[in-house]
C-alpha cells in the first residue's frame, strides 16, 4: 500500500519530531514515534474513504427524512437511491479489514454530519449525478465514476471538507498528498488494501533501519557534510535539509539494494516538496559531492546497517 517514497517521508517526519526535542529521545521513542506517524496517516485515509461512503448513503436518510414529512409531496416520495447500493461501495463497506479498522479507529467520532447532508444536497443537483440515477441497471465503470466524482469534485476540492480534515487530523498538511494518491488507489481497486498493515514487513524493516542508521551514524554523516558546506553556517542550513542530506548518506552507505542514483534523486525531489525553494539543488549538490568522492576513493562499499 504504501510505497518506499511515503517511507521516507514518514522516517524525515520523526527526526523532524525529535530534532525539537529538548532531551534525548528514551530508548525505543524513534520507532514509537514512527509508528505514531505511520497510525496517524491510517487513520485520515481511512476517514477519507469513510466519509465518501457516508455521502453515498444518506441518500437512504434523505428518502426517510422525506418520507417522514408531516405532508410530504410526490417529490418527497420519489427520492431515487440507487447510489446507496451502489456496487462499488458495498465492496468497500463489506471489507473486512476495512470494517474492523472502522471500529478499532472509531472514526466516525470524527463525522460531520452535517456536512456530510450538504455534500449530498449538492452531489443531487449535479448534472454527473443526473444521469447516473437515470440509467436503468448498473454498470461497474459508472458506479465507481460515480464515488470518483464525489471525492474528486465535491470533497477534495471543497475548502470546508479540507479544513474539516485540518481541525481533526494534525497530519492533514503532511500527508494530504499521500492520502490523496491512496484514495485514488483503493477506489480503482478496492478491496486491495489491508487496513490493518498498511506498512508491509519488508518496508517496515526498511522504515526503521532507515531511522536508526540516520540516528546512530549522526556523527559520521555529519563530518561527510560539514566540509562540503564551504562558506555555509551548519548552524544556519534548513533543519530538513540536513535531515534529508543524513538519510541520503545513510542510504548511499548502508542499503545495499538500493542504486546512489536512486537515493539522490529521490532526496532531491523530497527537499523540493517539503523544504525550501532552494533547497533541492542544494541536497543535490551536497550529496552528488560526496558520491563523487566516494566513488574517486573506492569508498562505496555499500555494508547493510545493522543496529
Amino acid at each position: 500500500m504504501i510505497s518506499r517514497r511515503i517511507i521516507r517521508v514518514k522516517v524525515m517526519q520523526t527526526l523532524y519530531a525529535l530534532d525539537s526535542f529538548t532531551q534525548p529521545a528514551k530508548p525505543g521513542e524513534p520507532v514509537r514515534l514512527l509508528n505514531k506517524q505511520f497510525d496517524q496517516s491510517r487513520q485520515l485515509l481511512l476517514y477519507t474513504i469513510h466519509f465518501i461512503t457516508e455521502v453515498a448513503r444518506y441518500s437512504e436518510t434523505d428518502a426517510r427524512n422525506r418520507a417522514n414529512k408531516h405532508l410530504p409531496s410526490a417529490a418527497d416520495l420519489e427520492v431515487n437511491t440507487k447510489i446507496a447500493g451502489n456496487q462499488l461501495l458495498w465492496k468497500i463497506l463489506e471489507d473486512a479489514s476495512y470494517q474492523a479498522a472502522i471500529k478499532e479507529d472509531l472514526v466516525d467520532k470524527f463525522l460531520d454530519k452535517e456536512l456530510v447532508r450538504k455534500v449530498y444536497l449538492e452531489l443531487v443537483t449535479t448534472p454527473e449525478y443526473q444521469a447516473y440515477v437515470q440509467v436503468q441497471g448498473r454498470d461497474y465503470k459508472s458506479e465507481k465514476s460515480m464515488l470518483e466524482f464525489i471525492y474528486n469534485n465535491l470533497l477534495i476540492t471543497r475548502e470546508e471538507f479540507t479544513s474539516h480534515l485540518e481541525e481533526n487530523f494534525n497530519n492533514w498538511d503532511d500527508d494530504c498528498e499521500m492520502v490523496h494518491q491512496l484514495v485514488q488507489q483503493f477506489l480503482n481497486k478496492p478491496g486491495s488494501f489491508n487496513f490493518q498493515v498498511m506498512v508491509s514487513p519488508e518496508k517496515m524493516d526498511f522504515a526503521k533501519s532507515l531511522l536508526n542508521a540516520v540516528i546512530d551514524k549522526r556523527d559520521i554523516t555529519l563530518d561527510m557534510i560539514k566540509p562540503k558546506l564551504k562558506n555555509w553556517d551548519p548552524e544556519r542550513i534548513a533543519t530538513l535539509d540536513m535531515i534529508l542530506m543524513q538519510m541520503g548518506l545513510c542510504e548511499l552507505l548502508y542499503f545495499e539494494t538500493i542504486p546512489p542514483k536512486v537515493t539522490i534523486n529521490e532526496y532531491i525531489d523530497l527537499a523540493k516538496e517539503y523544504s525550501t525553494p532552494q533547497s533541492g539543488q542544494f541536497v543535490n549538490g551536497i550529496l552528488d559531492n560526496i558520491h563523487k568522492d566516494l566513488v574517486r576513493d573506492n569508498k562505496l562499499h555499500k555494508v547493510s546497517f545493522k543496529k
